[in-house]
């Protein structure tokens, strides 16, 4: 069995710290400087630094990377700086292409709360749906700035693609949300408790006993 399919399961911190110490030997505080500087802390959670020293350990744990050297400056505390090694190699060309080829089922809060969301008034839809559709056209503008500050460090666009993939999301659900929010208005779309319960009572009739 592969050294890579003995390694922890692949996950966005873990796959990004591999990923930056395959250009060089990194300590932590590199680490966290180079991931906002290239724009990945848009889509990696690196607020907290203790996910990213948990993410250490368990790659570390597992063989998939380890300790270069210690770095000690009078102006610094000590920093440990990590290379990766060949099974980390092999684990971030496992994890990569996994992550690429199959799409995971995930459970973001948005949509239960839209499947729930006949419990409101349609007022009250219609203003939370604006509030957030102005959400989202400010989150599409701050990631459209985020690229263009990126370029600026001359990162090539193959390592800012997932802020392109953000923009097209957020692009893609202003304008989901737009229509969705012209249907409210224009009573295109609406229900009543009566139907919902009647649905309800008829699929529980169908149910096999």
């Amino acid at each position: 069995m592969s050294s890579a399919a003995k390694s922890p399961k692949g996950s966005p911190i873990t796959l990004t710290v591999l990923s930056l110490l395959h250009f060089k030997p990194l300590h932590p505080y590199g680490m966290q400087r180079l991931l906002k500087q290239w724009g990945k802390d848009q889509v990696v959670n690196v607020g907290q630094r203790t996910s990213l020293y948990r993410a250490i350990d368990r790659l570390l744990g597992a063989g998939l990377i380890a300790v270069r050297e210690t770095e000690r400056d009078q102006q610094y505390p000590e920093r440990t700086v990590y290379e990766i090694t060949d099974a980390g190699r092999e684990a971030t060309r496992s994890w990569l292409l996994e992550m690429l080829r199959e799409p995971r089922l995930e459970f973001p809060e948005f949509p239960v709360a839209l499947s729930n969301l006949m419990l409101l008034a349609p007022d009250e839809i219609e203003r939370a749906l604006t509030d957030r559709l102005t959400a989202v056209r400010a989150g599409q503008a701050a990631q459209q700035r985020s690229l263009a500050e990126t370029a600026r460090f001359g990162v090539p666009r193959v390592a800012m693609l997932e802020n392109e993939y953000a923009v097209a999301l957020a692009a893609a659900e202003g304008d989901w949300l737009e229509g969705l929010i012209a249907d409210l208005r224009s009573g295109d779309l609406t229900w009543s408790a009566e139907e919902l319960i009647a649905v309800a009572q008829a699929s529980e009739a169908q149910a096999p006993q």
